[in-house]
């Protein structure tokens, strides 16, 4: 039988003081440490979005160009759009505002796209990989248009 290593502590101190489980389970719960709330670091949009989405985004770009010929230009492919559409859900923790309803569109159309570019690169599928990639910069590119006013228009 396999324990769960935060409930050992609790059937340690149960059998060492005749406790209940249960009673021993929330005290052993009652030393966890406490989960923290989602915080965004302070820095300005522009920052922000050059500091997550930038380098990413170069690397994809060049492992996009022309299929993958190993495991290790799929895998490429897969960290950075995994790390492109996670950015999606931080975005929508940096609401502008005004336009609030269309920055959250954008944002999980890019997420949504990026996770569909890393369901493509495990299937090792590049036409479909392609797509999702065209459809994450689109939906950037949307996004940037409206809340940028065109500037960093990105090219696949």
């Amino acid at each position: 039988m396999r324990l769960r290593v935060s409930v050992l502590p609790a059937l340690l101190v149960c059998f060492a003081t005749g406790m209940s489980g249960e009673r021993a389970a929330a005290r052993a719960a009652d030393r966890e440490p406490a989960k923290s709330q989602a915080k965004p670091v302070p820095v300005n949009m522009h920052d922000f979005m050059e500091g997550m989405f930038q380098s990413p985004y170069k690397r994809l770009k060049a492992a996009m160009a022309a299929e993958p010929k190993d495991n290790a230009g799929w895998k490429a492919i897969r960290s950075d759009a995994l790390i492109l559409a996670e950015g999606g859900n931080l975005l929508l923790m940096r609401l502008p505002d005004s336009n609030v309803d269309q920055w959250t569109k954008y944002s999980v159309d890019s997420r949504d796209a990026g996770a569909a570019l890393v369901k493509a690169g495990k299937a090792k599928d590049f036409a479909k990989a392609k797509e999702a990639y065209h459809a994450m910069l689109n939906h950037c590119n949307a996004c940037h248009k409206q809340f940028e006013e065109g500037k960093h228009i990105l090219k696949p």
